[in-house]
């Protein structure tokens, strides 16, 4: 049902997409940064789950449907940029995604419900599972359910421990970070305005 070929082309992808900046590997590298391994860890993990959940809910034809109606569309598109918008302004404000402040230490189930919120929220994982995983689909190897499962449940997995390793080697530099306290204000910055200018592409996604 998973011919080998295939499978290492569809991980070449997956590994390649995962390493590309994007707003939630940002944030578990922030929680690496400011909480250690541990938080980087929940962060990976939690961002993998947001990738579980476009999974399952394509196969379970929510995502197609977000594809094919203009409402469920907007609605969701729409949540996911209010979220991320938030989340940017928030950052900016307080500062509070890469901090050594032990005030500001952010409780784990907190961390695991941002990344979670951060990657189920946004349209554009459900979107490229839907329009990505069929391409190595083959109807004639068996379910084609089970292996669209299969693929996303490898692609989540790649997620999670790609971002927590990201998050985990961030780690070394937190000594260095801690001593430049203008570095860390102007990642924050930059971590602040990457969520701001992922929600506004969100916000600006048009329906195909």
């Amino acid at each position: 049902m998973f011919p080998m070929d295939i499978w290492f082309t569809y991980t070449t992808a997956c590994v390649l997409l995962v390493l590309s900046p994007g707003p939630d590997n940002l944030l578990a590298i922030g929680r690496g940064l400011s909480q250690g391994r541990l938080a980087a860890l929940v962060s990976g993990l939690s961002s993998g789950l947001g990738i579980l959940f476009h999974v399952t809910t394509a196969s379970l034809g929510l995502t197609l449907l977000i594809q094919t109606s203009t409402v469920a569309f907007w609605v969701v598109k729409l949540v996911g940029a209010a979220y991320l918008l938030w989340l940017g302004i928030k950052v900016l404000r307080a500062k509070s995604l890469i901090t050594f402040a032990p005030a500001a230490r952010q409780p784990l189930r907190s961390i695991l419900l941002t990344g979670f919120l951060s990657a189920a929220l946004n349209p554009k994982p459900g979107l490229f599972v839907l329009a990505f995983i069929p391409q190595f689909i083959n109807p004639a190897l068996g379910s084609v359910t089970v292996q669209m499962l299969v693929y996303g449940f490898w692609f989540a997995l790649l997620t999670a421990v790609g971002f927590s390793l990201m998050g985990i080697f961030a780690t070394r530099l937190s000594q260095y970070i801690y001593k430049r306290p203008r570095l860390a204000n102007g990642l924050n910055l930059g971590a602040g305005l990457t969520f701001i200018v992922s929600g506004l592409s969100i916000a600006a996604l048009s329906q195909k």
